[in-house]
């Protein structure tokens, strides 16, 4: 038996997609090609690794069992490529995955203040939610994973990285202030409060609920926003109390546009994380980039 890495390339294409014809696309390779590929891996087998419903291909139970040893072999071998790539040849780079916060406010950062040879490609950043970000990390789409929350992936790697402190913040003029920003909040007003929130998934979300809801008990919502830039120009606006990274808000705090609350709360801190598969083969890469975040002593 000889299958081979094209192959298992074509069937991770199809799976993805749900049809031959969209794989092709996706891989430069005609459909006939395509189909004849998949066709041929399957008599390799003697098994069948798809449904037919209508003009989609549904991963069955044996296709099921095959999809991640086939991205594990397809990482392996870019890998080996990576490692093997002289600083003088183009490699094809990482591919980071980071949540919304940790993509935007910290990531650029950790990229521009890391040495890359000339010639190498520049990493590929995907930011999401932290839960699809640690879904990408473990099914081989990405090759590290930056999040803001815990992960519930069980084939990974969770490697503790940064504490961030979270602050609540409303608009000057929001009522719960009563006219004096100075104002400590009792927790029966942060109760009876409506919240900006993000979408489920979000790390951001979940460590709010966390540090939260012990105790408050509960957090009436008034809008879910899908990131958090939007959560804070909506509570500028006035439209509810927020939950952040200082230093998501720490500009709209120094222009007076937001307010700090002062709270009978204790510190409120959240981790973030670096996760990567723990059958990840690690290239040099890879390790330069793991080496360099853990360098970085604050978020």
């Amino acid at each position: 038996m000889q299958i081979t890495l094209r192959q298992l390339q074509i069937f991770t294409a199809v799976a993805l997609s749900g049809s031959t014809a969209a794989a092709a696309q996706s891989i430069a390779l005609s459909q006939s090609a395509t189909s004849a590929a998949l066709k041929e891996l399957e008599n390799m087998l003697s098994i069948e690794l798809f449904d037919r419903v209508g003009k989609r291909l549904v991963l069955n139970d044996n296709g099921r069992l095959l999809l991640p040893q086939a991205r594990q072999m397809l990482d392996a071998a870019n890998t080996i490529e990576q490692q093997f790539s002289s600083p003088d040849t183009p490699g094809s780079g990482l591919y980071i995955g980071a949540s919304t916060t940790i993509g935007i406010y910290l990531l650029p950062t950790l990229l521009a203040t890391q040495a890359t040879p000339s010639k190498q490609r520049n990493p590929r950043v995907m930011i999401a939610n932290s839960a699809a970000t640690a879904a990408a990390v473990a099914h081989f789409e990405v090759d590290i994973g930056l999040i803001e929350g815990p992960c519930h992936e069980p084939d990974l790697v969770v490697e503790p990285w940064l504490d961030d402190e979270l602050v609540i913040v409303c608009a000057a003029l929001h009522p719960i202030l009563q006219g004096d920003p100075q104002r400590k909040v009792p927790l029966s007003d942060l109760q009876n409060a409506l919240w900006l929130l993000r979408e489920p998934g979000s790390g951001t979300q979940e460590a709010v609920e966390h540090v939260l809801l012990p105790h408050l008990h509960q957090l009436r919502s008034a809008v879910e926003l899908s990131n958090s830039e939007a959560i804070k120009h909506a509570a500028a606006a006035g439209l509810g109390l927020a939950c952040l990274s200082r230093a998501i808000v720490s500009r709209l705090l120094d222009s007076g546009e937001l307010v700090e609350l002062s709270t009978t709360l204790p510190e409120l801190t959240r981790r973030f994380f670096l996760i990567y598969h723990r059958n990840k083969t690690l290239s040099p890469q890879l390790n330069a980039f793991l080496n360099h975040c853990r360098q970085m002593t604050h978020a």
